[in-house]
């Protein structure tokens, strides 16, 4: 039985995990800074860096020991990490580790897509789904549309030309004095709230699969200005049915233009937003294809997917070279 040991350190997460090559998941261990950052806002570089080089070895050793491993000598055959992209103090120490584990341990490692791990994330939870599938990939740092033709055969067909929109949750909840992260904050006050009681503009309407959500934060700042009686919860209901109408209009437009599609799948942080996933689920419905929904787990950031991802690219593109450094900026149509 092949084994993997994965590493995640994109950003502010600490993740390891042990997955074989039928993508069952041994053990998969996280370990949040989150803490550390709410005060800030958001994710501070400098301080995820730190957080990582204190937590990467326990984090390792617990995924190893819930996987039933020896942690000093484990029996695995390659060793995955994300390289890329993500911020680059933290990509750096989840590489430097996984180096130094493959060289203590006499085993390859291999450099992962973070956005690819996505990607895979489905088939951990749904081994036996069936190709083609389209997957909205949407999070803090990326929000694309991808048609995936096989594990590790994807197609880029329209991404965000500004804020993702994760960072835009994020954005309008610090605009409305709401605790970071933005996403989960606005998702519940969302759920009180009417839909459309501030007047907000969905914005892309044209035929491609491009989105745009910078101009929604600042809509939503001008129409709070101008209205402020208006209630947060209703505020953050009119806000999320407009980043939810966007996505979910190209989404569509996806499913129509490719009628052999055979599942539509959510992927990344904001998968976890409620009238998103109720939205994807209506859709599946209505062409008759199935909706893969990622469990909460595998909406956040997490190695298990890393994992699935580097056994794929181990098989296919072999190890990684030992010379291999951080992309911060690695995009996932540069994955072949």
């Amino acid at each position: 039985m092949v084994l993997a040991l994965a590493i995640e350190t994109s950003c502010d997460d600490t993740a390891a995990s042990v997955v074989d090559a039928q993508l069952h998941v041994h053990s998969s261990v996280i370990e949040s800074s989150i803490d550390q950052h709410r005060a800030f806002g958001g994710v501070v570089p400098e301080l995820a860096g730190r957080a990582h080089l204190t937590t990467i070895a326990p984090v390792v050793r617990r995924a190893l020991l819930d996987a039933g491993l020896d942690p000093h000598a484990p029996a695995i055959d390659v060793i995955a990490v994300t390289s890329g992209p993500g911020l680059v103090g933290s990509l750096l120490i989840g590489l430097s580790a996984a180096k130094a584990y493959a060289l203590a341990w006499d085993v390859p490692f291999v450099g992962v897509n973070h956005l690819e791990g996505h990607l895979f994330a489905p088939l951990l939870e749904r081994p036996d789904l069936e190709w083609p599938i389209v997957t909205l990939l949407v999070s803090g740092g990326h929000s694309m549309i991808v048609l995936q033709h096989g594990p590790g055969q994807h197609e880029v067909l329209g991404e965000t030309i500004d804020d993702a929109a994760g960072e835009a949750y994020d954005k309008v909840a610090r605009w409305l004095g709401l605790a970071y992260p933005g996403g989960p904050e606005i998702d519940r006050l969302a759920a009180t709230g009417t839909p459309g009681t501030l007047k907000l503009p969905v914005s892309m309407t044209g035929d491609d699969y491009d989105f745009s959500f910078s101009g929604l934060k600042t809509a939503v700042v001008r129409a709070t200005e101008k209205n402020p009686e208006v209630a947060v919860a209703d505020v953050a209901a009119s806000f999320q049915a407009a980043v939810s109408e966007q996505l979910l209009r190209k989404l569509r437009r996806t499913l129509v233009a490719n009628p052999a599609l055979r599942a539509v799948a959510l992927a990344g942080g904001v998968a976890a937003n409620s009238a998103l996933r109720r939205g994807v689920e209506e859709l599946a419905s209505e062409f008759g294809v199935v909706a893969l929904l990622p469990s909460l787990s595998m909406c956040t950031d997490n190695a298990a997917m890393i994992a699935a991802a580097g056994l794929y690219r181990f098989a296919h593109n072999g190890p990684s070279d030992f010379a291999l450094s951080a992309r911060p900026n690695w995009a996932l149509a540069e994955v072949s």
